[in-house]
């Protein structure tokens, strides 16, 4: 019999507690016996070459690769190695013995890489720079994209770090050690040793910086105190370092001292004189390619000196800009400017410097002959004033200075360099041409106002003299030391005094007046009124013939005549001064300044001891230089009474 009407149906059933906890037990036994037996060393070979294809560089992963699976996943992986760049010589840029690094989950599962902590044992990192000027070993040649990576913890345990770089002799090799940080949740600070070569002067570095972690936040101040050692050259940095990993913008607390300033030229490139020992401490900051130091502080040899300096790299030159102030300034610690040796007064001098100075002194001779290094003339350009409050120069009344130098391409000026100089100036112009393989020098120099007291201000002959002394220098040169400049120099040469008074005993000695000078030394000495003095040389191929040489008084009148050479360091004058009153014991002997710049003489000319020239009489009539009558200070309404005729 057939039945009729819909079948019934079969509904589902949602599978019990019991059965859904036993799946899930079935499948995390599976994941567990899967992790237990997976040998996690199938993933190097992917993991190598993913590496490889990003660097370009051979990765090894010689030992075991593990995976300790959890919320923050660890993973270690023994004896890496990458290689290096294909022209190195080397063949690893980097090896470590173990690398272990915990990573968050969840966040690499959407993507995000988060690192809780990176250990390295042993790491060895070795970067070279290219031998030919091209991209260093560093250079991996792609742009970091995508999510950054983030890593809280960095820790290294005896780890190295290498670099050389041979076009320039440089090879330093640092040890760096993570240390137990201050706070908890800190970053590990690392220290720091290693020694090697900077551009060929032995190199030591030693101190302790945050971890390396923190130079990746250019908000956050990066911590640091090293100290390192080239040479005789000592720098220490201590601080925070804002945005150092670019080293585009940066600054920190910078002392910097050395027996040489010279000797910064080939660690950094910067052109600098010789000098004594010298020690700074100022500011030292970063604005893309300009450094600056700034306020600094310091001394060189016994000067103190204080400002702020720039140097800008990345153009044709390095460019220096300073404004330098010194309350202080001994003038023989600029001696290395005329390239002769500073005295170091008991300080430990450059050994060279001391060599060249002993040298220099065994010749007997006064003007440096040290040539100019034509290299750092041009290796640089250069803008720089130097102010000095106080001179110290015990042999030349000097007060203050004021010097501007302009370096560009080889050329040189000294636009102006003006002198303080008892109680008046010195305005010169300098400029040396080091464009071509012998330098040419101009020197245009006007003095004004000198108070003749204070030119000698230690002599009791001249401690109440009055009157102020005025001239121009004019000189071209070629050469390239101080004394190859003036052994060829041309040009000329003029000083002249008006009106003044000066001790009439000077000028008896002078005329060897044995009477009129006893007289005056057992009684009170008076004043001779001086009309006025000059001294006209022309100066050609490095010898100074006198043209006019006469100093006039109401007492006596001396002229002269004779010559100076500046290549021999000789002087040949003869001075014939003939008094105008009437003594019983006046000798009137011609006298005669010789000898060298180094040991002059001045003594009466015995082989004509006696003889009455009539010296006014020969030269008819004495005027001045034309060149000197705008600096000889007259009085208003006043003429000289040079020019006039005067009698035996």
């Amino acid at each position: 019999m057939a039945t009729g009407g819909p079948q019934p149906r079969h509904r589902w059933r949602r599978p019990s507690r019991r059965a859904l906890a036993l799946a899930v037990a079935v499948a995390i036994a599976a994941v567990a016996v899967l992790v237990l037996l997976w040998d996690w060393n199938w993933f190097k070979g992917p993991i190598e070459r993913i590496v490889e294809a990003r660097t370009g560089r051979s990765f090894d992963i010689r030992g075991d690769l593990n995976v300790d699976l959890g919320r923050l996943t660890t993973v270690t992986a023994g004896q890496l190695r990458l290689g290096n760049a294909s022209w190195s010589e080397h063949e690893d840029m980097a090896t470590a013995e173990r690398l272990a690094l915990q990573v968050e989950l969840w966040p690499l599962l959407i993507g995000r890489v988060r690192l809780a902590e990176l250990r390295l044992d042993a790491p060895d990192v070795r970067l070279e720079a290219h031998p030919e000027g091209g991209p260093g070993n560093w250079d991996f040649g792609f742009e970091g994209n995508g999510e950054p990576l983030h890593l809280r913890r960095l820790w290294i345990r005896d780890g190295r770090l290498r670099y050389d770089n041979p076009g320039r002799d440089t090879g330093i090799d640092i040890h760096v050690a993570s240390r137990e940080p201050r706070r908890e949740d800190a970053a590990p600070p690392v220290e720091l040793e290693g020694e090697g070569r900077w551009r060929g002067a032995g190199f030591s570095l030693e101190g302790r910086a945050e971890s390396p972690l923190e130079l990746r936040d250019a908000d956050h101040p990066y911590r640091l105190d090293l100290r390192a050692r080239a040479g005789a050259t000592r720098a220490h940095a201590r601080g925070s370092l804002t945005a150092p990993f670019n080293l585009q913008a940066f600054q920190a607390q910078f002392a910097l001292a050395g027996r040489n300033l010279a000797e910064l030229y080939p660690l950094f490139g910067v052109a600098m004189p010789d000098t004594p020992p010298y020690a700074f401490d100022g500011r030292l900051e970063r604005d893309g390619a300009t450094w600056h130091y700034r306020g600094f502080e310091g001394k060189v040899g016994q000067s103190d000196l204080s400002g702020s300096a720039s140097l800008t790299t990345g153009g044709e030159r390095p460019v220096l800009v300073a404004d330098l102030v010194s309350k202080r300034l001994d003038l023989d610690d600029l001696a290395g400017f005329l390239g002769a040796a500073p005295d170091a007064e008991g300080e430990e001098l450059d050994p060279e410097l001391t060599r060249r100075a002993q040298a220099q002194r065994a010749r007997g001779k006064v003007l440096p002959d040290t040539p100019y290094d034509l290299a750092k003339l041009r290796a640089m350009d250069a803008d720089v004033r130097l102010r000095a409050q106080r001179i110290n120069a015990p042999r030349l009344p000097l007060d203050d200075m004021d010097a501007h130098l302009v370096l560009e391409n080889g050329l040189a000026r000294l636009e102006p360099v003006n002198f303080g100089v008892a109680g008046g100036d010195i305005r010169a112009d300098v400029r040396m041409d080091a464009r071509t393989d012998a330098i040419r020098t101009r020197l245009r120099a006007q003095l004004r106002g000198i108070e003749l007291a204070q030119l000698f201000p230690d002599a009791e002959l001249t401690r109440d003299a009055a009157g102020r002394l005025g001239g121009n220098i004019a000189l071209t040169g070629g050469g390239n030391s101080i004394a190859a400049m003036l052994a060829g120099a041309d040009g000329d040469v003029a000083l002249g005094m008006g009106r003044g008074e000066i001790s009439n005993l000077l000028l008896e000695l002078a005329g060897i007046d044995i009477y009129e000078s006893l007289k005056f030394l057992l009684g009170r000495d008076r004043k001779a009124q001086v009309r006025c003095a000059f001294a006209d040389f022309d100066v050609a191929s490095g010898t100074m013939q006198a043209r006019a040489l006469a100093f006039d008084t109401s007492d006596t009148i001396i002229v002269g005549q004779g010559q100076v050479d500046l290549e021999a360091e000789t002087l040949d004058i003869e001075l014939r001064p003939q008094p105008k009153d009437r003594s019983i014991l006046a000798l009137r002997s011609p006298l005669h300044l010789g000898g060298t710049f180094a040991a002059p003489s001045f003594r009466p000319d015995f082989a004509r001891l006696g003889l009455r020239g009539a010296v006014a009489l020969a030269l008819g009539s004495i005027a001045p230089p034309a060149a000197l009558l705008a600096t000889l200070e007259l009085g208003p309404g006043e003429d000289s009474d040079c020019g006039g005729r005067y009698a035996k």
